[in-house]
């Protein structure tokens, strides 16, 4: 199939398979809500197109805002068809603190707002987007998005070039603001036949995914790469899987799904969760691909994960580390189908200065999971931050990526284009590098391993630490503590001496008969004795009060300007 751009998809979709489902939506107690053939999202979505034409521009935006469901989907393909610029957005949360909506209506000045009847009717959502000043024409004109009867429409829409912008995609806000990544049409088909490459998808390989669709791993990863292939994607709320993750494995098993992906968080929740009587005549045999991704992937959930299903026909051989982020349309390295993780065990302490090395001894040990290798038509670089310098085998430094599918443009931000996108290697002054920000090494066999973030690098009396290292330490000092409920960061005291701070959530169950000076001790003297590093200020806050993106990173510079404004949720004393 010779497909340039998503319309084109959608067509030959339409042709091949018109009454093959294309998305299908269950309900939060796994009733079969909604559903879609191909042939009827081709037809729903041009007459929801001609709507977009007779009040837009080609290349005005559009905000999608919708719940999970095949709606979003709909309102999707309806913006490929009439040339509008699709914008992902999560349905605006009432604490504005650590809702990043004003700041993308701000920076894509939308012309309209894709919704559902039920949210366009609400006045309170209304009056959240105003007029802008990248847009004089006033507020954006609302469209109620359903699954109505809707007919057919003849006539030709002006089809995209491969090269013009299909959505733009936002990041995830876990360093810095959000950032509209502009992704072509031509960068979404080349990461779509990468990653089914990597995974080995067929139009037998259902998906069934939590993740929201306005995250790019919901949406490309999943939603997006079935239509790619012609597989089926079954869709679930993610307020769902978090009250009651195993209705994930459940979903995989009564529609024999080949992928499920999700982040590192999601897997430990269904093990801490497990329940025999839950999962009684789950087989999960036929999961092929177990992608972890979107956040740090750790060893031990790896572990525990396949050891806990294994009982169900889980086979540690399908589960799949992988890497990727918005700069790069989505995915950037991965492995293969069947071949399972690789780990390597590392010196903790030289680790911390950018080299790695073979452990002295068991307390300096480390596990790192690899997160595959380059795709096919890509190449990926360490590199020194600061010489621009290629790095060899085993060395730390800045991943760096090229290929057709990194993106060209961060959406009216021509200085972090320049920075970020359109990055030079010393001595190789003509190709382009997206600069990930991301720190990690290759081993030789050129195996993906992520170390951190170059901004959250913790530097104190020269020795570089990694957050999410300590932040680990810090949740299991204490069963009270919660599991990645921790963010961990550096400021600066009165001498300009780097402090260490750690922010940690309480279980719901121990907030109320915790001893809040003895649970700070356990954890100072457990970070000093794994880490050698003092931890000044440590705060006990209430469960699930911790900022994060919407896949589950720690949004540690806001929870540093939290703790700084004394904005924090607070227990014990």
């Amino acid at each position: 199939m010779d497909t340039a751009t998503l319309v084109t998809l959608l067509e030959d979709r339409a042709a091949a398979q018109p009454d093959d489902r294309a998305y299908l939506f269950l309900s939060d107690r796994g009733g079969e809500e909604a559903t879609l053939t191909y042939r009827q999202l081709r037809d729903k979505a041009r007459a929801l197109a001609a709507r977009l034409v007779a009040c837009t521009q080609v290349g005005d935006r559009a905000l999608m805002i919708f719940p999970q469901g095949v709606e979003f989907m709909l309102a999707f393909f309806a913006c490929q068809v009439a040339r509008v610029i699709a914008v992902p957005m999560m349905v605006p949360r009432r604490q504005s603190s650590r809702d990043y909506s004003a700041n993308i209506v701000v920076d894509c000045a939308p012309a309209v707002v894709l919704t559902t009847p039920e949210l366009a009717a609400r006045a309170e959502m209304r009056a959240r987007f105003p007029g802008t000043p990248a847009r004089p024409q006033g507020a954006p004109q609302w469209l109620a998005v359903d699954l109505a009867s809707h007919e057919a429409v003849d006539g030709d829409f002006s089809p995209p070039a491969p090269d013009d912008t299909a959505f733009l995609q936002y990041t995830s806000g876990s360093t810095s603001a959000p950032r509209g990544v502009v992704v072509s049409h031509a960068n979404f088909i080349a990461n779509a036949a990468m990653i089914k490459a990597s995974l080995g998808n067929t139009a037998r390989s259902t998906h069934v995914n939590w993740v929201p669709l306005y995250h790019d791993m919901g949406l490309i990863l999943n939603a997006l790469q079935t239509f790619y292939v012609g597989a089926l994607c079954v869709l679930m709320a993610p307020n769902a899987f978090m009250q009651r993750p195993l209705s994930w494995l459940q979903a995989i098993h009564r529609y024999r799904a080949e992928v499920a992906c999700g982040p590192n968080f999601s897997f430990d929740l269904c093990v801490a969760r497990y329940r025999a009587g839950d999962m009684q005549d789950i087989d999960l045999s036929g999961l092929k691909v177990a992608l972890n991704g979107a956040e740090p992937v750790h060893a031990a959930t790896i572990e525990s994960f396949a050891t806990t299903f294994a009982p169900h026909g889980f086979d540690r051989h399908s589960v799949f580390p992988a890497y990727g982020m918005a700069e790069a349309t989505l995915l950037i390295s991965g492995g293969r189908r069947g071949a399972g993780a690789v780990t390597r065990t590392v010196s903790r302490a030289d680790l911390q200065a950018r080299k790695v090395h073979t452990p002295s001894d068991a307390a300096d040990a480390q596990t790192l999971v690899g997160c595959g290798r380059a795709l096919v038509g890509e190449q990926i670089a360490i590199v020194d931050p600061d010489t621009h310098r290629r790095l060899a085998a085993d060395r730390v430094g800045e991943i760096w990526v090229n290929g057709p599918n990194t993106a060209r443009a961060y959406w009216r931000n021509a200085e972090a284009t320049a920075d970020l996108l359109q990055a030079r290697l010393a001595g190789d002054g003509e190709t382009a590098w997206l600069r990930t920000g991301d720190l990690g090494f290759l081993d030789e066999d050129g195996e993906v391993f992520i170390t951190g973030r170059l901004k959250d690098l913790i530097i104190i009396r020269g020795v570089n630490h990694y957050p999410q290292d300590i932040e680990r330490t810090a949740a299991g000092a204490h069963a009270a503590l919660r599991a990645n409920g921790a963010a961990a960061f550096a400021v600066a005291d009165a001498h300009d001496e780097e402090e260490l701070v750690i922010v940690q959530e309480v279980e719901r169950t121990a907030r109320h008969k915790i001893d809040a000076a003895e649970l700070t001790g356990l954890i100072r003297e457990r970070i000093a004795e794994e880490h050698e590093v003092f931890a000044r200020h440590i705060v006990l806050i209430r469960p699930g009060t911790l900022p994060k993106t919407t896949s589950g990173k720690v949004q540690r510079s806001l929870t540093r300007r939290l703790w700084q404004d004394g904005r924090l949720e607070v227990v014990g004393s």
